[in-house]
């Protein structure tokens, strides 16, 4: 039985970091292979599937999202700052890590990666636009950040792939999860992707 979840991911998204630990256990708790996949969600999703960044969104939009920020954070456990100093970020550099995290040290390293990023930004008061920062997150996540950092422009062909591949495939946010051809959007919708891969281990 294929148990491979697709995770399509930014490094800046708070629902993303309040969602990443608990998927992280979720698939290690099915076994389920983590096929990670970050993406430009803002500079190349948004403009074809209707998405608006932050600042551009109606003023009762953006009130009620850290009404949902706050709640979450407290119904999880998981600190969060809702208006933290560095958002909204360019995270390109930051994804482009993790892409080469994943290249050169397999799925686990790069989910380490892209988590530790989040909780910078979400928890940390951390700029991950900034080239020193990205090289710290990397290396307390004992990578080699200098030379993930060096090294990024040559996971950008893979990134402008998943990219692609995500507005091919319909992703219009983040997180995005897909089990057996079946996507799941949100952090919120980790509790059906659970049942999801219960069910199937119940039907092989």
């Amino acid at each position: 039985m294929d148990k491979t979840i697709e995770y399509f991911v930014i490094p800046a998204s708070p629902y993303a970091y309040l969602g990443h630990e608990r998927f992280v256990a979720l698939a290690k708790r099915h076994g389920a292979k983590v096929d990670l996949k970050p993406f430009d969600l803002g500079g190349k999703v948004f403009p074809v599937s209707g998405g608006l960044p932050l600042p551009k969104r109606a003023p009762q939009r953006q009130a009620y999202r850290l009404v949902e920020l706050n709640r979450w954070s407290r119904t999880l456990g998981v600190p969060l700052n809702p208006t933290p100093k560095y958002f909204p970020v360019a995270a390109d550099d930051a994804a482009l890590m993790v892409v080469t995290a994943l290249r050169q040290y397999g799925s686990d390293a790069a989910l380490k990666l892209v988590g530790a990023q989040q909780r910078a930004v979400w928890a940390e008061e951390r700029n991950i636009a900034d080239a020193d920062t990205l090289r710290a997150i990397a290396d307390a996540c004992g990578l080699d950040g200098t030379r993930l950092y060096a090294e990024r422009e040559g996971a950008r062909a893979d990134y402008e792939a998943f990219t692609q591949e995500a507005i091919d495939r319909g992703v219009f946010g983040a997180p995005w999860y897909v089990y057996r051809g079946e996507p799941f959007w949100g952090q919120d919708r980790l509790d059906l992707l659970d049942q999801a891969l219960a069910a199937a281990l119940a039907a092989a």
